[in-house]
């Protein structure tokens, strides 16, 4: 039997990169921090948590989709692997911060 290609994973943790407390979303698994838009490179398929790579995946550009919504873009420092998720902007518990998936759009990453 194949492995799914989706595991609903929603649990908190504290972020790598800024160190601030992150909430589960409740609805869908939450896979980057809503502060800084880091992640960890701990997936192969959304939610698995089965890369051993472990990386921090830099957010690198967010693209408008007319469907999806933002799509974060990242880049594994450790690896180099690829990755893009939906951004949780109009989340109820923290939502992803409006001004950096604004900056990221033009490929600036303010802070």
């Amino acid at each position: 039997m194949e492995a799914p290609l989706f595991t609903k994973n929603d649990n908190g943790f504290v972020c790598a990169h800024c160190g601030k407390e992150v909430l589960p979303l409740g609805y869908t698994s939450r896979n980057h921090c809503p502060f800084c838009l880091y992640s960890l490179h701990v997936d192969i398929n959304p939610g698995d948590r089965a890369n051993p790579c472990g990386g921090a995946l830099r957010p690198v550009r967010v693209t408008p989709d007319p469907k999806r919504g933002y799509v974060i873009e990242h880049v594994c420092e450790k690896c180099g692997g690829k990755s893009r998720c939906r951004a949780a902007h109009e989340a109820k518990v923290q939502p992803d911060d409006i001004s950096l998936l604004i900056a990221l759009t033009a490929g600036e990453y303010p802070r």
